[in-house]
C-alpha cells in the first residue's frame, strides 16, 4: 500500500481505537503496523495523560508520536524529523490551573463537585475503572483536573460558562469532566499540523477518529472525520460534514472506519 499523499490519523484511544472495557487493541494491531509500514502517521490524541501514553507506546511497541491531557502537550515529533521538538507545553501547569479554579468557582458549586484525583484509591479505580498500576500512570495529571459533578444540567451549564470565563475549559469524556486551560485536542492538532507540514511536499490529508463528546473540535478539523459506535454517546445530532460512522465498537470499528476513509482519499 503506497501512498500518494502523506496520511496522518488523529485518534482518541479510549473506546475508539482501545476496546472500552479491556483497553486493548490486539484484534487490528497488524492492521496498525502495516498502516505505519505504509507510511501513515498514526497520533494519539487523548485525555490521558503523558505517563499512559508513553506506556501505551512501550507495551504496544509502536513508538509513536502523541497529544496528552486533551490537547495539553504535544509529545515526539521528533520521531518524524529529529530536527521537530520532543515536547511542546501548549497548556499552563496544573498547579496554575487549580488556583484559577479554586480562587474563582463559588463555593455552592464546590459542593456539587467531587475532585476525583483527592479520592482514596480504591474509588478512583472505580471511576477510571483502572487497577493500581495504570491507576498510578492516569493520576500523574501535569496539565488537568479531573471532576465529576453532581449538579443539575443548569449548574452544569453555569459551571462550564464560569471556568470558560477564567480563560479555562472543560472537557467532556463520558461521565469524568476535565478541567483543562484553554486548549483541546483541535487546538493540538493545528499546532502538530503546523509543524509537520514543513516536512513533506506532498498533500497532507488527515483522518481524525473519536467516539466522544471531547472529540468533536478535532472531527470538525479532520479531512475525514470518522466516529467510532459508542453505545453511551447519542451521535445523532452531530453536525459535521462527511462524517465516517462505524456500526461496531472499537477496536473493530477502528478499523472499518479507517478503512473507509482510506477508500474515500
Amino acid at each position: 500500500m503506497k501512498n500518494k499523499k502523506n496520511i496522518i490519523i488523529f485518534t482518541d484511544l479510549d473506546g475508539s481505537l482501545l476496546d472500552n472495557k479491556t483497553f486493548k487493541f490486539d484484534v487490528i494491531k497488524d492492521y496498525i503496523k502495516k498502516l505505519i509500514s505504509s507510511g501513515v502517521i498514526i497520533i494519539p490524541n487523548s485525555s490521558k495523560t503523558e505517563a499512559e501514553l508513553l506506556d501505551f507506546n512501550r507495551k504496544s511497541k509502536l513508538n509513536l508520536c502523541f497529544i496528552s491531557e486533551n490537547g495539553s502537550s504535544i509529545h515526539g515529533l521528533n520521531l518524524i524529523n529529529k530536527n521537530f521538538p520532543s515536547k511542546i507545553s501548549i497548556s499552563r501547569p496544573v498547579n496554575e490551573i487549580y488556583k484559577i479554579y479554586n480562587d474563582n468557582i463559588s463555593l455552592d458549586l464546590k459542593k456539587k463537585i467531587t475532585l476525583i484525583l483527592k479520592l482514596e484509591k480504591k474509588k478512583q479505580e472505580k471511576i477510571f475503572g483502572l487497577k493500581f498500576d495504570q491507576l498510578l500512570l492516569a493520576t500523574k495529571r501535569m496539565h488537568s483536573i479531573p471532576i465529576l459533578f453532581e449538579g443539575t444540567e443548569i449548574e452544569k451549564n453555569i459551571l462550564i460558562e464560569n471556568i470558560n470565563n477564567m480563560g479555562l475549559s472543560v472537557q467532556t469524556g463520558g461521565r469524568i469532566m476535565n478541567i483543562c486551560d484553554n486548549t483541546n485536542k483541535a487546538n493540538a492538532m493545528s499546532k502538530a499540523l503546523q509543524i509537520i507540514k514543513e516536512e513533506f511536499d506532498k498533500e497532507l490529508v488527515t483522518i481524525g477518529v473519536g467516539d466522544n463528546e471531547n472529540d468533536i473540535e478535532m472531527l470538525k478539523q479532520a479531512d475525514y472525520p470518522c466516529l467510532v459506535k459508542n453505545d453511551n454517546f447519542d451521535s445523532s445530532t452531530l453536525n459535521i460534514d462527511n462524517l465516517i460512522k462505524s456500526t461496531k465498537l472499537s477496536p473493530m470499528g477502528w478499523s472499518d472506519v479507517i478503512k473507509t476513509a482510506l477508500q474515500k482519499i
